[in-house]
């Protein structure tokens, strides 16, 4: 079963959807046993990094959710999701972040030319400067789809997917049994579903 965080942010149903799509079983819940005896868990977000982040506190789960990926369960974070996994976010302030993946986020604003739309929407082009599981059915060049303002920096050691945007920006990381997409693999068509079925098919392990 794969357990999707509802913590009050995030588009819990269309990527819901999408994992009952490909034959997934999937629950959408805040329920730390419910998180306990999934196989695999995602943590979704949109919105400000502080929001989040403080709505994740609140919750209580943060400690289940390290717990579990410190058992070695495989999890993935989407859109601020992925944000959530670093250190700390520099999105109006510092704020401290889950620390599952060294690094920071940093706005694009800051290394893309001033001319580009903030914040990068659309479809862009992935490469993969290293192999990571998730992406074993994909090819270089495949599209998929962001929404974001912000990204991931100073992760160089983690970085399994990158994109241009007038930059190199972070795409995807990997630190271990954690994942982390800037995309939104449920809005990415088939290319996203087949990182969604290839994170379905991750056993508890470091792959």
């Amino acid at each position: 079963m794969v357990a999707i965080v509802d913590y009050g942010v995030g588009n819990l149903f269309s990527l819901s959807g999408s994992f009952a799509f490909i034959g997934q079983k999937v629950c959408i819940t805040s329920d730390p046993e419910t998180l306990r005896r999934a196989d695999h868990i995602v943590l979704p977000g949109v919105g400000a990094f502080s929001d989040a982040i403080a709505k994740l506190e609140e919750s209580g789960l943060i400690p289940v959710l390290k717990e579990e990926v410190k058992k070695g369960k495989p999890f993935l974070g989407i859109c601020l999701g992925m944000q959530l996994l670093f250190d700390e976010s520099h999105e109006y302030g510092v704020h401290k972040g889950l620390g599952l993946v060294p690094g920071k986020v940093l706005p694009i604003a800051d290394v893309i030319p001033k001319d580009y739309k903030i914040p990068h929407i659309g479809w862009n082009a992935l490469s993969f400067p290293k192999p990571s599981y998730i992406f074993r059915y994909l090819k270089e060049g495949d599209f998929v789809y962001f929404v974001h303002s912000f990204y991931g920096a100073e992760c160089e050691a983690s970085v399994t997917a990158t994109t241009e945007y007038g930059a190199s920006l972070t795409a995807a990381v990997q630190n271990g049994n954690v994942y982390g997409c800037q995309f939104h693999p449920e809005k990415s068509g088939e290319v996203g579903l087949k990182i969604l079925k290839a994170f379905c098919e991750l056993e508890g392990s470091t792959c």
